[in-house]
Formats: C-alpha cells, structure tokens, sequence
C-alpha cells in the first residue's frame, strides 16, 4: 500500500515537474488583445511587464529574466500594406537600425534571417537577427504585419547562448502572431 503510493505521487511530481518546463506547444499560454486586434502565444512561467512609453504588452520570464516577448504597433502612412513597405529584407533591414538597435544605443543588429508567410489572408515577415549589445549577444526573432493602417511587431529575445534551448519554442511563439 505505502509503494503504491509513492509511486503514485512519483508520477504525479513527474507530470507536474514535465509541465513546467515543457517547450512544446501545451507549455505555451495565449495572450488575446481585442482591443488592439492581436494575440500570440507564450511561454508558461512568463510573466506581464509594466512598461510605459514603450511596447503595447511585455513578458519576461519569471527565471531567466533576461527572456522577453514584446508587441510594438506603429502607425503606417496610408493604405500600406505590408509588401509596400518593402521586401522581408528590406523591412529587416530598416527594423535594425529603427527599433533592434536604432543609432547610439550601444547594440548592433545583424539580420541573420528573413522570409514571409500568409495566414487566414494576412501577411506575416518572419525576421532573425543577432544582436550585439556591450556585456551580452542576444538573438532575436521577430514578426511583423500591417493591418488596419498600424505595422505590428512581436519581438522574442534571449541570450545567444541560451538560444540553442528556447529556439523551438521562440519558434512557435513568431509563427502564433495573428492580427485581425
């Protein structure tokens, strides 16, 4: 009787234990703001910043503090849609000098990566960049959509040597972001 239950409570610790740090997609949690038209989802055990004249939202992880999420909207001139603003390299690009590591922050940004992808009739830049900041690298991956003449901008961060880890699960995060 006395095993039995300690291997019941085993299991039981386990799951809870796996639930925690799990990455795949049952350890995201959903963010939905309606007010703005956006919602994305990320990872348990991140928790809501107060952030003022910034981002619209920001989490952090509660452990490994120097993670984020963020969604920054921007006005957009006009009807723009995205692809008048440019090719995914070309709005890569300009992000890095205007909002990954704008002109004497300290930060360098290097584009690493750049592509698209269209969901429920939206499209969606998907960018990578290498960040050099004067203690730490860091590697970011965000995503950017025009919708309802505002450019929206998730941006995901991590230490570049925590990056190997989280690459998965920053992964889903990018590919979650939906504007409406």
């Amino acid at each position: 009787m006395l095993k039995r239950i300690a291997a019941i409570l085993l299991v039981v610790f386990s799951l809870t234990l796996t639930g925690c740090v799990s990455t795949g997609a049952t350890g995201l949690k959903s963010y939905v703001d309606t007010a703005d038209g956006y919602q994305f989802l990320y990872p348990n055990g991140w928790l809501p910043i107060a952030v003022s004249n910034g981002p619209d939202v920001v989490f952090r992880d509660l452990i490994q503090q120097t993670e984020n999420v963020s969604v920054v909207i921007s006005p957009v001139s006009g009807n723009k849609t995205l692809a008048d603003l440019g090719t995914p390299t070309e709005v890569g690009y300009t992000l890095s000098k205007t909002a990954i590591a704008p002109p004497d922050s300290g930060r360098e940004a290097e584009l690493v990566n750049a592509g698209s992808r269209e969901s429920r009739a939206k499209n969606y830049y998907i960018l990578e960049y290498a960040v050099k900041l004067p203690n730490q690298e860091r590697h970011n991956l965000a995503s950017v959509a025009v919708s309802r003449g505002k450019l929206y901008t998730l941006n995901v961060s991590t230490t570049e040597e925590r990056w190997p880890k989280v690459k998965e699960a920053f992964e889903k995060v990018v590919k979650s972001f939906a504007v409406y």
